[in-house]
């Protein structure tokens, strides 16, 4: 953390000390609540809450990482709620009252003023079922206890978002909340709002629930540099209260909730407390697979097995979520279900719950899981945080979520209380993902977690804030950098990139103002007394920022945020110009020209996009991109590191020349016999068909050269384990180089375990050899040259030019859509790719680059090829190996849920039969 002063805190705190720290009315409705309720931890509290609520009474800023539904934020809260029910007490009590005037042994002033004490800041709009349980519940017990002992106090809060009515939105400023619960994007609004702003000076507490989910992402970025805004304009720097799920690295966590504080001599990381109790729930997690054999058996007879463990399951528990990685697997689990259990499944005890559903109807679904009224839920992402669900007792997840941090979020749900043990079953249809779920169900026994990145320095965000900034009062530029480098995602922000900036801001390039892009801000040195701009609270010569154009104000509150719109693109064929469907922008992001794809049951390759129509040829050729690519989510690097190190523990055991040990090992893993017996099997026909050093170790990264004489095509198949985003770099990185290589087009088609590279047969290139040469300190490079005219650019340019304000989403009534965003931005970025550092641009390729497409993944890794720490293989095969089957199938289907096994999956696995023998020997002899 940068020289950080960051403390550990273990479970085990005083139990009788934190009860006795609290207001006495809040001690007895404590007790009365909770007394009994958390008796398995040996007294009143929970871990994460007997260590927490001290801290935060003590004015520490604190991170309190723990499970889901171990009450970290409860702790939050109610150490806020007895701070301020003392003040309330202390102002209308009598002078020999005891207890009045006490926080902590230190006197306190009068009650509560008309305005904020605590900002509650969370990620999610539905905010109304934690505050209700965690806040409104407590608040109103307490003060109905006073009340009845003719004791009146009033501590208010209440919710503001973008869906805030106007009326509630004025009527906040007669009567403020003292507990504001918020978002991130309203946060930053409020701090620009000429008269809320000024509630905001008594802020003494921020509470930023679900922090894991804001840190990896550019909304976490924004909420940072409030924090900075947030820290200026209160009158005391406010305590940070930071509530995560089981998250890693903890100090990054930490430093990025607290930031760094300015001093003399640079910037030093604030202090922060960290409450780790991540592991203090009972975890019962198995994963199961409906056959041993599953390219041999028919998959009618998957599904039907899988259909008949999930009810099995679904009857073993009273309430059930079950967890799929697509909006559309949420769906056809759910008709499943009630298709084969009619008498058991209906609308008034099941449902699904996505994005994609309307806010009425997913409002139906949370309130029946509340009220424990709903048997089963499907559901892709959407609910992994956010509403209570005390009546789960089982989470069961359909495939791989991809990362352990993922399923300890997803499985968390269930037995949502401390003391409760978590139950989660996994259920795998896909080889691959079996050996994913495996290796993630191990490591989340053995207490791994996989880390967040934080996006750094990213101009966008920078852009909106400076010009919120300038829109507040003129200020020396020093202050603006200031407040900006205090927040730890530009905690290296450079003299280049602010002038970089600055220039985007002033508009100083020429041509901006002739495409509508007017300068936000102006920059000068204040003037002497008799200049015209002479600001006498500043020293004569201070170089100084304030804003430009008299609707500033109105277009930074109704532009700012970083969540992009969306859109769908209709999708024609060339020539006749027939329409066949629509595609969702995101998706547009994995195809290159070339690339097919299904839509519609028929096959078509992508040629290219203007604006938002997007043109096709039909086309016979497999698939490369499947359906549901760019929903599901890319497997975690570190867990990728995992799986790499799990495949050579087979290697390992295999080169002793003893199968069977494989399977006894797997049977130390939290997997059933199937599971067992499938990926043995899976590993014996590897090893028999391409020998041990087939299989991608931690220091060996194995390509496979396929030729397929029956479609001319050379393909090599590069089993690098890291995951999609880096999959997704490196396949960009080799097929530029090898199409300048070959002069002809090559194809790529990504997944989580590798990546596929095709040209014509009649090409070849040293694949070893590419791969080697390049050098670690020249990716950024590479990567910038081969994305330059891709649509993936395309889409980023625009959602950061809108980000940046060079595009407006609303201006004087108007409201452009995202496809309209999106021919803006195509007009704009041929302007841009024509000056020097531009910011917008330059962040773009940034984003993509260094979060997308995981730069410093990527450096790692080919910093280790570079010097043989990472063996590089290559080996060649008339048929893909079973481990390339993934590759080299890739369908348009959601795999878990598919209804028929893949023809040419079978032929691959026929071939590797025959080769090998119909039994391999290996695979024969059982222990």
């Amino acid at each position: 953390m940068d020289g950080r002063a960051v403390g550990s805190v273990e479970p085990g705190g005083n139990e009788e000390g934190v009860l006795e720290s609290l207001d006495p009315v809040v001690r007895e409705w404590w007790v009365e609540q909770f007394g009994e309720f958390v008796s398995v931890n040996d007294g009143y509290f929970t871990p994460p809450q007997r260590e927490a609520i001290p801290l935060v009474k003590r004015g520490e800023n604190t991170l309190i990482c723990a499970p889901t539904g171990s009450g970290k934020t409860l702790a939050s809260f109610t150490a806020v709620i007895d701070d301020l029910v003392r003040r309330e007490r202390a102002a209308g009590a009598t002078s020999d009252d005891e207890d009045a005037g006490e926080r902590d042994g230190s006197e306190t002033e009068g009650g509560l003023e008309n305005s904020v004490y605590c900002l509650y800041v969370s990620p999610l709009r539905a905010l109304a079922n934690d505050i209700n349980r965690n806040l409104e519940e407590p608040l109103s017990a307490i003060t109905g206890r006073l009340a009845e002992r003719g004791e009146e106090i009033e501590v208010r809060q209440a919710i503001r978002h973008g869906d805030t009515p106007r009326s509630e939105r004025g009527k906040m400023l007669e009567e403020c909340p003292h507990i504001l619960n918020t978002t991130p994007e309203t946060l930053a609004i409020l701090l620009n709002s000429p008269k809320f702003k000024e509630k905001l000076r008594t802020v003494e507490y921020v509470i930023v629930d679900e922090i894991h989910s804001l840190a990896e992402n550019k909304r976490g970025t924004h909420l940072s540099v409030s924090l900075e805004r947030l820290e200026e304009l209160a009158a005391h720097s406010p305590t940070r209260i930071g509530c995560s799920a089981t998250v890693e690295p903890l100090e990054t966590v930490a430093a990025f909730l607290v930031g760094r504080e300015e001093r003399a001599d640079g910037f030093e990381p604030r202090d922060c407390e960290i409450v780790d109790t991540r592991f203090v729930r009972e975890f019962d997690l198995e994963l199961s697979c409906p056959t041993d054999d599953l390219i041999g058996t028919p998959g009618e007879l998957v599904q039907e097995r899988f259909y008949r463990e999930l009810h099995d399951l679904v009857g073993s528990a009273t309430n059930t979520l079950v967890f799929t990685n697509t909006r559309s697997g949420a769906e056809r689990v759910l008709h499943g279900l009630r298709e084969r259990f009619p008498e058991q499944y209906g609308e008034g005890n099941s449902g699904c719950h996505h994005g994609s559903l309307s806010k009425a109807r997913r409002t139906e679904i949370e309130a029946g899981l509340k009220a424990g009224d709903l048997t089963v839920v499907t559901t892709s992402t959407s609910l992994e945080l956010g509403i209570d669900m005390p009546h789960i007792d089982l989470v069961v997840q359909v495939g791989s979520p991809k990362s352990v941090a993922s399923l300890l979020q997803r499985v968390g749900r269930a037995g949502h209380r401390l003391g409760q043990t978590v139950r989660g079953r996994v259920l795998a249809l896909d080889r691959d993902e079996l050996i994913e779920c495996a290796v993630m169900l191990r490591k989340a026994e053995e207490g791994f977690v996989d880390r967040v990145f934080v996006p750094e320095r990213a101009q966008d965000v920078a852009v909106q804030h400076v010009y919120g900034m300038a829109i507040n009062a003129i200020r020396p530029e020093r202050e603006v950098r200031s407040t900006l480098a205090r927040a730890y995602p530009y905690r290296e922000y450079t003299d280049r990139e602010w002038e970089s900036l600055m220039r985007y801001l002033t508009a100083a390039y020429e041509g901006m103002e002739d495409r509508h892009v007017y300068a936000k801000v102006w920059r000068d040195t204040n003037d002497p007394p008799d200049g015209e701009h002479h600001y006498p609270e500043f020293p004569v010569g201070e170089p100084l920022i304030g804003k430009r154009g008299r609707l500033a104000r109105v277009i930074y509150m109704t532009n700012i945020g970083t969540i992009p719109d969306s859109f769908t693109c209709d999708v024609y064929t060339r020539g006749e110009s027939e329409w066949v469907g629509n595609l969702d922008e995101s998706y547009l992001d994995t195809l290159d020209p070339g690339d097919v794809f299904v839509l519609g049951g028929r096959n078509f390759a992508f040629r290219y996009r203007r604006g938002s129509k997007v043109y096709v040829d039909p086309t016979g050729a497999r698939p490369t991109v499947p359906s549901w690519f760019s929903e599901r989510l890319p497997l975690s690097y570190d867990l990728g590191r995992e799986l790499l190190a799990f495949q050579e523990e087979v290697v390992s055991r295999h080169e002793e020349g003893d199968a069977p040990a494989v399977r006894r090992w797997l049977r130390g893993f939290p997997i059933d016999e199937n599971a067992v017996r499938a990926l043995s099997r899976l590993f014996d026909q590897q090893v028999a068909y391409a020998g041990i050093e087939s299989l991608s170790t931690p220091d060996r990264l194995v390509i496979e050269e396929e030729r397929d004489r029956t479609e001319y095509v050379r393909r090599y198949h590069v089993h690098s384990e890291y995951g999609r985003r880096f999959n997704d770099g490196l396949s960009r990185l080799l097929a530029h180089r090898c199409a300048t290589e070959v002069n002809a087009s090559v194809t790529v088609a990504v997944a989580d375990n590798g990546f596929s590279l095709s040209m014509p047969l009649n090409r070849k290139v040293d694949i070893e050899r590419l791969l080697r040469s390049i050098d670690p300190g020249t990716i950024r490079e590479e990567l910038r040259a081969a994305l330059s005219d891709t649509d993936l650019l395309q889409r980023y340019f625009r959602i950061n030019a809108t980000r940046s304000l060079m595009i407006l989403k609303r201006y004087k009534g108007y409201e452009k859509s995202a496809s309209e965003q999106q021919v803006s931005s195509e007009m704009l970025l041929g302007f841009a790719h024509g000056l020097e550092e531009f910011a917008v641009l330059d962040e773009t390729y940034r984003e993509v680059i260094e979060d997308r497409l995981a730069l410093s993944s990527l450096s790692e890794v080919l910093g280790e090829v570079s010097v043989g720490g990472i063996d590089v293989v290559h080996h060649r095969v008339d048929s893909p190996t079973p481990r390339a089957f993934g590759l080299a199938t890739l369908s348009a289907s959601d795999v878990v849920l598919a209804e028929d096994e893949s023809a040419a999956l079978q032929e691959f696995h026929r071939r590797v039969l025959e080769e090998i023998g119909e039994e391999s020997p290996l695979l024969a002899t059982e222990d």
